[in-house]
């Protein structure tokens, strides 16, 4: 009679550890001008052109296609040679970027929305280090971008 409510937890279990084992893995695009389709086929209706840096969440991969999910939830396809290893992170809002991970530091710049910076550590503390592409480092709160 409990045998259901056995093989309901087992797979409630199995369900949760699949969950904890699933990391969110981020790219960016390499060049400026990538087409981002419907499908994973050239021939595919073609969503719109993304720019050099716009960092995305790798959903799934087929032959030599990636399937991807920007800012705003939109689902699309591109060629994997159009992604970079590259990690960049997009400024949500306006945002302060701090000389070190403490918001009691010096602020260094400011940070417009949708600014691209370079991430260079998820420090595990709230905090990422990132850089500038003028080569300027410093940290910004993580819920004040998106990429990560």
């Amino acid at each position: 009679m409990h045998k259901p409510l056995i093989n309901l937890s087992v797979i409630a279990a199995l369900a949760l550890s699949a969950n904890a084992a699933f990391a969110l893995e981020y790219r960016s695009i390499a060049r400026h001008g990538v087409v981002l389709s419907e499908a994973p086929t050239d021939e595919a209706k073609k969503l719109f052109l993304a720019s050099k840096g716009m960092p995305l969440e790798l959903l799934a991969e087929q032959g030599d296609w990636a399937r991807v999910r920007d800012r705003t939830g939109g689902l699309a396809w591109l060629k994997k040679t159009d992604l970079s290893n590259k990690h960049t992170v997009q400024v949500l809002k306006d945002a302060a970027i701090y000389k070190s991970a403490d918001a009691k530091s010096a602020i260094i710049y400011r940070a417009g929305k949708d600014l691209l910076l370079e991430l260079q550590e998820n420090t595990r503390t709230g905090w990422l280090r990132v850089k500038h592409r003028d080569g300027v480092v410093g940290f910004i709160r993580i819920e004040e971008v998106w990429g990560v």
